[in-house]
């Protein structure tokens, strides 16, 4: 079942969901609207184009990113992906799951964010990936609302409510090897 602003409400006023900071204004007919923090993570310019990223080898990870905090906006170039990470610390119970998706304002703008998912259990910041499709440089600016996320109960609690890798994480996080 998808819950609705009151659902949301009720859950976030009794602590079953956590969402800090909470803003009364991110709360929508059927889910929550994130916004963005600060902080990008760009593929590091230092590679060259030969480079092989192979998430299973945690030396390819090591500087395929560089971290950089933007207060005053993120510029997002054509054809670029970056990472991006909400304000919001979000903590879900062990039957609530999100569905995270683009603000569809800046879908129309040729950004793309794939379908990702929140566990049962999860709780941190949610890092998004970010892609430009469009002709055009793309200015974000912190604290505006970006993702949207749907929110659904299981039929039963999680067994095994998430424990992995992202767990807490706060900011961009970078990936992991597999």
């Amino acid at each position: 079942m998808i819950l609705s602003d009151f659902d949301l409400e009720s859950m976030i006023k009794e602590k079953r969901l956590v969402i800090k900071p909470f803003a009364k204004e991110i709360i929508r007919e059927n889910g929550l609207d994130l916004r963005l923090s600060d902080q990008v993570a760009r593929h590091n310019p230092g590679r060259d184009t030969g480079f092989l990223i192979d998430p299973s080898d945690p030396s390819t990870l090591k500087d395929e990113y560089v971290l950089e905090r933007m207060p005053k906006g993120i510029i997002v170039n054509p054809g670029t992906q970056v990472l991006l990470s909400t304000i919001e610390f979000v903590g879900l119970p062990d039957n609530l799951v999100g569905f995270v998706e683009l603000r569809s304002t800046w879908a129309r703008h040729g950004l793309f964010v794939p379908p990702t998912i929140i566990d049962a259990g999860f709780s941190g910041t949610i890092t998004l990936e970010v892609f430009n499709s469009s002709r055009f440089p793309i200015l974000l600016r912190p604290k505006v609302r970006f993702a949207h996320v749907i929110f659904a109960t299981t039929l039963n609690r999680v067994r095994n409510a998430y424990s992995g890798t992202y767990l807490n994480q706060k900011g961009v996080f970078l990936p992991k090897k597999l």
